[in-house]
C-alpha cells in the first residue's frame, strides 16, 4: 500500500472508530459519568492505570474504585486518611498501590492537580519530558517499591501506553464524544500513540514498523510516520489501529 493510500484507509478508519458507540466497551466511559475538571481527570487517571487485561474486566474493577471513592473521587481524594478500609485487586495492582495513588493524589491536590504534574512549566513540554515531570512528582512521597512499576518510566525504554493513553484522553478534542480536550497546557500535536499489542501488530501488518518490540522507541518509529499523516492531531490514528486490531481482527 502506497503512503497516500495508506494514510486515506487510516483516516476513514479513524473516523469510522472515533465515535461515541467507542465508549460502550471502553475504560473511558467511567470518567464520562462526570462533568467535573477534577472528576474526569482523577478517575480518567486511575482507570488508565488499571487498563490492561481483558477490556470488561478494567471496567468492572473501576466500577469497584467508584464504589470505595463513593463516586465523587475528586471530594473523596481532598478527604482522604484512609480512616475506612477498602480491599482492591486488579491483576497486579492492589490494595497497597491503591492506597499510595490514593495518598499521592491527596498530596498533589492539596497543592496543584494532574494537569500541572504533567503540563505545568513549559508549554512547550514533549510528552517524555510530561511523563518524566509527572512521574518524579508522584512517586516523590513515601510508599512501597513494588508501587513504582504501575507507573511506568520513558527513561526505561518502557511504552508508557497507559499514561500516553491517558494524556490522549485529557487532551485531544471532545467534538467526536470520546476524548476530553480539558488539558490546555500540551497542544494535540505532541501525543503519542498508546502502543499495545493491537495497535502495534497491526502497525507491523501495514508495513509502517520495523521494531518488534514495542517500547519508546517504536513509539518514536511510528509517531514519525503518523505526524507526517496529520501533523495537527496524529493520536487520532490510535482509534484506526486498534479498532482494526480490536474490532475487525484485522
Amino acid at each position: 500500500m502506497e503512503l497516500n493510500e495508506l494514510k486515506e484507509f487510516l483516516d476513514f478508519k479513524a473516523e469510522q472508530y472515533e465515535n461515541p458507540s467507542f465508549l460502550e466497551h471502553d475504560p473511558i466511559q467511567l470518567p464520562h459519568k462526570f462533568s467535573r475538571k477534577e472528576d474526569i481527570e482523577i478517575i480518567g487517571f486511575l482507570m488508565a492505570t488499571i487498563a490492561w487485561g481483558n477490556r470488561k474486566s478494567i471496567i468492572n474493577s473501576g466500577n469497584k474504585l467508584m464504589e470505595i471513592m463513593g463516586n465523587s473521587p475528586h471530594d473523596f481524594i481532598m478527604e482522604y486518611t484512609k480512616k475506612k478500609p477498602f480491599h482492591f485487586v486488579h491483576r497486579t495492582f492492589n490494595t497497597d498501590d491503591l492506597d499510595f495513588f490514593f495518598r499521592s493524589l491527596h498530596h498533589m491536590y492539596k497543592s496543584s492537580n494532574l494537569e500541572y504534574a504533567f503540563c505545568g512549566g513549559d508549554q512547550n513540554k514533549d510528552v517524555k519530558t510530561a511523563i518524566n515531570q509527572f512521574r518524579t512528582e508522584f512517586l516523590s512521597i513515601e510508599h512501597l517499591s513494588r508501587s513504582d512499576k504501575h507507573v511506568s518510566n520513558p527513561q526505561t525504554q518502557s511504552a508508557c501506553k497507559r499514561l500516553i493513553m491517558y494524556l490522549r484522553w485529557m487532551i485531544r478534542d471532545s467534538k467526536k464524544g470520546v476524548d476530553f480536550g480539558i488539558w490546555k497546557g500540551m497542544p494535540p500535536s505532541e501525543l503519542y500513540i498508546p502502543l499495545d499489542v493491537h495497535t502495534g501488530n497491526i502497525a507491523r501488518k501495514l508495513g509502517m514498523l520495523k521494531r518488534k518490540q514495542n517500547d519508546w522507541a517504536t513509539n518514536e518509529e511510528l509517531i514519525e510516520i503518523l505526524r507526517d499523516f496529520d501533523p495537527i492531531d496524529p493520536a487520532k490514528y490510535d482509534f484506526a489501529l486498534f479498532g482494526l486490531g480490536a474490532f475487525e481482527k484485522f
